[in-house]
């Protein structure tokens, strides 16, 4: 499951706080240090019990129309776009018995949907007692991402996201399944981005079956292949055999495959 990094009376940072001394120090989730440093910070600015409701009313007396007013949306709210290898969000997670969960159901805010993540990320509970995860891992590099697949889910535990608890969730190993919190409930990311990210797979699982149910993030190479293909072009074929047996990505390797036809 996610490793727990203990943070022990945390310093509250603001959020310009934090930005800084992020970007002062880098975030590299394969580096120990980083990787505590940016645990620490995190656990700093959830410390800071009034910075994310400030901004929340700063942002409802802004003009909605302004072109720079587009990174919130209805349950993640980007507090530090994508710069220097990371970006910093903040979560909702509704109740069963809230609004948005009654108007929007689980599918909206994916509970009950298991899935692993094709990047590193640090979260912290920021308020509330947090949604309640369903724990499991496995071995990336033992599938080939085939939807059917059977895939060896080891079961570890079910726990919840509670204020000031920081996990390290890890790129292709740890998977979970989010059922909704108690009560409304907020968390706070750290969030590792790389270019690299997109030719890597995000699987949603089937647990009754122990198999790949599909893949969550279709990169938009994929899709233009797909589309060059389905319309009958000829070049597009042709493009995806040689991809089938030579690109760099097994993403893509067996996307092309699929589009071949079986007499190709």
């Amino acid at each position: 499951m996610p490793r727990e990094l203990k943070v022990v009376d945390p310093v509250p940072l603001s959020l310009e706080e934090y930005v800084a001394r992020l970007d002062e120090a880098g975030f590299d989730p394969s580096d120990e240090r980083s990787l505590i440093n940016a645990a620490e910070l995190l656990a700093g600015l959830a410390a800071n019990r009034t910075f994310l409701g400030d901004i929340l009313i700063e942002e409802l007396g802004c003009d909605r129309s302004a072109p720079e007013a587009t990174a919130y949306g209805p349950q993640a709210i980007m507090l530090r776009p994508p710069a220097n290898g990371y970006f910093l969000r903040a979560n909702i997670w509704p109740a069963r018995g809230d609004p948005a969960f009654q108007s929007s159901g689980a599918g909206s805010f994916v509970y009950g949907l298991p899935h692993d993540h094709n990047f590193d990320f640090l979260t912290v509970g920021y308020f509330g007692p947090g949604y309640v995860s369903d724990y499991y891992e496995y071995d990336y590099e033992s599938v080939a991402g085939e939807v059917g697949e059977q895939v060896d889910l080891r079961f570890v535990e079910r726990s919840a996201l509670s204020e000031g608890r920081v996990l390290h969730y890890r790129a292709h190993r740890d998977v979970h399944c989010q059922h909704p919190p108690e009560s409304l409930s907020v968390s706070l990311n750290i969030c590792a981005a790389s270019p690299a990210q997109g030719w890597f797979d995000q699987y949603q699982f089937d647990l009754d079956r122990g198999a790949i149910a599909g893949v969550l993030n279709a990169s938009a190479n994929e899709v233009m292949l797909r589309l060059g293909v389905a319309l009958g072009q000829e070049d597009a074929l042709a493009l995806a055999a040689e991809y089938a047996d030579h690109h760099p990505s097994a993403a893509m390797r067996r996307v092309a495959g699929e589009l071949i036809p079986p007499h190709s």
